[in-house]
């Protein structure tokens, strides 16, 4: 068993600053990259995902690698780092020596590579996410979720709030319903811009996401996408107008699901989200 004590197994590696001076790591506006240093941070961080002793855990953008150091610490059983920054794969060798086969890094972009076939189950994703890419690569897991144990991301504040909103918040839209029609979620953990290297505009928090059963809410994914991206595209709207760019007859939609034609997108549910989709898929089936 690894040790998942406060002492840190890789106290003999070089410090996080020190590895970035080697190796020329400036973080690259252009990749989103953010260093998070504090490796009592990154602990909770790692601690925050649960046990991954016997997991698979994919991290994106380990950058210098804190995050990758407290995975590792905190007893991951194998981490699968996928980076697309040559330098910063040149950067972590000596931690993979260091890890001793729990550590594998694969070069390249992480929206071209499929979580879901990493590693073996369970899989947990657990990464630091370059805000530039963060809420893509979370619809793309999202798609996927019943490939995953958990999913424990950091997003900018703002995107993390829109996660979690509730029906009838000012938050609450597409992010909101896609995430909580998938998953259950919750912010564990918030961190100031300070806390990173070099800091952000804004604050980042913490969002672990649990898959829900796929039959809790049951729709077809590109049903419930084109029902929801279209309730919202006019969110001010009552959904007897902002549903008219739908390929069907909306007040078919309406009749089947009992749901008011007068309500906005913004006070449903995810499960009136999920049965106007299959309303929607049962339409379009109908010659």
């Amino acid at each position: 068993m690894h040790d998942r004590g406060d002492i840190d197994p890789f106290g003999n590696l070089p410090p996080l600053r020190t590895v970035i001076a080697q190796h020329g790591l400036n973080a690259r506006k252009s990749l989103g990259q953010h260093f998070l240093l504090d490796l009592n941070l990154t602990r909770r961080i790692a601690r925050a995902a649960g046990d991954l002793r016997d997991a698979s855990v994919i991290e994106i953008g380990p950058g210098p690698g804190g995050l990758t150091r407290a995975l590792l610490a905190e007893g991951a059983g194998s981490v699968i780092a996928i980076e697309r920054d040559r330098r910063c794969i040149d950067a972590l060798a000596d931690l993979v020596a260091a890890a001793e086969g729990r550590l594998t890094l694969l070069e390249g972009d992480a929206a071209k590579i499929d979580a879901a076939s990493l590693g073996a189950a369970p899989r947990h994703i657990v990464a630091n996410l370059p805000y530039n890419v963060a809420t893509p690569l979370l619809i793309d897991w999202l798609r996927n979720a019943d490939a995953f144990a958990g999913l424990t991301l950091m997003f900018q504040r703002e995107v993390a709030e829109r996660i979690i909103a509730t029906p009838g918040t000012k938050a609450y839209g597409r992010l909101s319903v896609m995430a909580g029609w998938r998953c259950e979620a919750r912010i564990c953990l918030t961190l100031p811009a300070r806390a990173f290297t070099p800091p952000p505009k804004v604050d980042s928090s913490v969002v672990q996401l649990v898959p829900r059963r796929s039959d809790e809410h049951p729709a077809a994914w590109d049903a419930m996408e084109k029902v929801v991206a279209a309730a919202f595209g006019q969110r001010r709207k009552m959904l007897r107008r902002a549903l008219r760019t739908l390929p069907v007859d909306p007040s078919l939609l309406f009749e089947t699901t009992g749901i008011d034609p007068a309500a906005r997108a913004e006070n449903l549910s995810v499960a009136d989200f999920a049965a106007m989709a299959r309303a929607f898929t049962a339409l379009r089936a109908t010659p």
